[in-house]
Order: structure tokens, then sequence, then C-alpha cells
């Protein structure tokens, strides 16, 4: 299986502390890849540097390489294209308080687009996309914010489509929702892995189970394991992970 992203020991600080410890990962195409282990264990650090949002936070300095199909994306590389490749959907669903159609069309005016047709025919490929075309198409006009938060979420996972995104991260996407709505996210990742290669931070570890292709246990700032999904949860080689499955910690 081809890979997206080759992560060759990267470590990364913020300020004097050492957060992500000599890290090694393939994270392979149209996949969905799991990161799962404790709060505060790297995860979503880890997760954050792939489209260079760590680059926000004050005093943090990512070291080894992080390369997006051979280049890395800590070298010369555009930000702005690294976010229009790797899109990004977070914990809480933040729709702009604007039309659900203006939240969609954001993106693509941003970078240049201004056909009223080709905005319109985005919006409709996002929305099925996200399965929300049949629920919102008569609503376009109307505020996201009215949406429920399993509709405002997929809306999100909607907006980051419209600039045709390779890489979609996922940052707990569901943690905030019920389990209708969880539901509904976890079947619309299952469709979109055929065309965008997912990466998934998750502390639900059913989750993990249910949608991931490949799984990565992360413990302390280190990958303990990285492994099918199926392996790391029915065979793990290390006692780590086998406890933390089990429920001994975490």
């Amino acid at each position: 299986m081809k890979s997206v992203f080759n992560i060759k020991d990267m470590d990364l600080f913020y300020s004097d502390f050492h957060a992500l410890k000599n890290i090694n990962l393939n994270l392979a195409k149209n996949e969905v890849s799991a990161f799962i282990g404790p709060s505060g264990c790297g995860k979503s650090s880890l997760l954050r540097c792939l489209n260079r949002m760590n680059d926000l936070v004050q005093g943090c300095k990512v070291g080894g390489k992080i390369l997006l199909e051979g280049k890395d994306i800590y070298g010369s590389y555009d930000v702005n294209l690294l976010r229009k490749r790797v899109g990004m959907v977070f914990q809480k669903p933040n729709p702009f308080p604007m039309s659900i159609y203006d939240n969609i069309t954001f993106g693509p005016k941003t970078h240049g687009i201004k056909d009223k047709n080709t905005l319109d025919e985005i919006v409709e490929r996002c929305l099925k996309g996200a399965t929300l075309w049949k629920e919102l198409k008569d609503r376009l006009k109307k505020s996201a914010l009215g949406l429920s938060g399993g509709q405002q979420q997929r809306l999100c996972i909607a907006r980051a489509l419209s600039i045709n995104p390779e890489v979609l991260l996922m940052d707990e996407p569901t943690s905030a929702l019920d389990p209708i709505s969880t539901l509904k996210i976890e079947e619309l990742i299952n469709e979109l892995k055929e065309k965008y290669t997912i990466i998934i931070v998750t502390h639900n570890m059913q989750q993990a189970a249910r949608i991931s292709d490949k799984t990565a246990f992360f413990l302390l700032g280190e990958v303990v394991e990285f492994d099918s999904t199926a392996k790391i949860f029915n065979d793990p080689k290390d006692k780590r992970t086998k406890d933390y499955i089990g429920g001994k910690f975490g």
C-alpha cells in the first residue's frame, strides 16, 4: 500500500517539554489510521503536526522529518498548499456563523473560485459527500448554527472536502455527539476512505476497532505499537498495549 505520510525520527518539543519522542510511522493511502492512547500521550500533538497547526503554538519545535508523498512538510513547503492537501475536522463542530452555502464555499472562494455554477456544484458534491444533501438542499441560505450537533459536524466535514484535500485529519470528531450522530459520522468515514486518506484521533477504542484499518497506540509521547487494527486489538505484541486495550489503565 502506498504511503501518504512517512514520519521519520520525529521529535516534538513545547519549550522544554518533550511531547513526542522518536516517532516513526508510515500512514497509507485510502486507509483509516486511528491514534489511540490515554489523555496527554501525544496523539493530537502528532495529528496537528501533519498540517502544521502546531506552528501556531509558541515554543513548539519539531525535529526529524514528516514527508508528504516524499516532500518534507517542515522544509521549504508552502503551508497554504499543505493545508489545502491536508484538511482538518476538530473535536467540537465549528461551523462559521454564516449560511450553510457560505460555509462550504468559503474555502473555494479563498482559493480564487468565483463562478457561481462552479460553487453550486461544489456545494452539492460536498454535501452529498457528507451525506447531508437530502437534509439540507432546501436550507442552503439558512444559518449553519441552526443545525443539530451531528449535522454541524458533518457540515464541517463537507467544508473540509470543499477544497479537494487528499488527507482528512479528524481530532476526536464524535466526542461531542450523541450515539446516533456518532454512527452517521462512522458510516461516513467508511465511505470517504475510498477517495481520501483519513487519520483519526479517538478516545473511543470501540470506535477505533470499528472504523480503522491500522491503529497506533501512544503512551507518554511514544508510539508503543502500530499495526493492523485486528492485530492491535486481538493479538498485540506489547504488554502495555494489551493492558490498555484490556482496560487496566487509561
